[in-house]
């Protein structure tokens, strides 16, 4: 086997991959903070004494945790028009992220809230508070505090997983590099890049998380 490696195109289409990068990393991101949107609202759904909403929570985490994330980008992508729904690339691959990561997000939050004692609930609402106050100030915080870790090793698998959104053309690294390599024919050169790319991605993720939680989840030292 005579194979010469030639990282040229690799240094050539650089500026290309960084900025697939920042695609990657804004589309994990947004994809993030819809999750959390769809957790919280989830949990406080899925306690709710209404019991279509409590079923319609139940349903939508099923599905999603027992279907492919490929199948549900594909779904939103090219099943949706046929309802008169036509979404481009980079929303699509946003709010299949947000969906996706909000389905386990749901389960992750459920099982910090029922990890907090009732007790600390009645007490909340013996001192006037609203439900949403109890809820907000005395349930949410300390339960994220007891999941976070779970949750943002969730988060980090997020972030890889948006390189399926490649399968419907978003821009991304993954896209980016397979432009690059349908042009070089250097496959081995360019996913090698590709792979201490998402590495990277995933060590720099990491650590935004662990400065987070120092500043905002860490108990005060005495």
């Amino acid at each position: 086997m005579n194979y010469q490696l030639d990282f040229t195109p690799v240094i050539d289409g650089l500026p290309n991959l960084l900025l697939g990068c920042l695609g990657t990393f804004l589309l994990a991101l947004c994809g993030m903070a819809l999750a959390i949107v769809i957790g919280i609202g989830g949990v406080a759904l899925r306690d709710s004494p209404i019991k279509i909403l409590r079923w319609s929570v139940i349903g939508f985490v099923e599905v999603i945790r027992n279907t492919p994330f490929l199948v549900q980008i594909f779904f939103l992508y090219f099943a949706l028009p046929f309802a008169g729904i036509r979404l481009e690339p980079t929303p699509t691959a946003i709010i299949a992220l947000g969906i996706n990561g909000g389905a386990y997000a749901i389960e992750i939050i459920r099982g910090g809230v029922q990890s907090i004692p009732k007790g600390q609930m009645e007490a909340g609402l013996a001192l006037g508070l609203h439900k949403v106050q109890v809820f907000r100030l005395i349930i949410l915080k300390p339960a994220l505090r007891a999941i976070y870790p779970s949750l943002t090793s969730q988060f980090v698998l997020l972030t890889l997983s948006t390189s399926i959104a490649s399968a419907i053309s978003a821009y991304e690294l993954t896209s980016v590099a397979q432009r690059i390599e349908s042009d070089s024919f250097r496959s081995f050169e360019v996913y090698f890049t590709v792979t201490i790319f998402y590495l990277v991605i995933s060590w720099l993720m990491m650590r935004l998380f662990a400065l987070f939680s120092a500043r905002y989840f860490t108990y005060p030292v005495k």
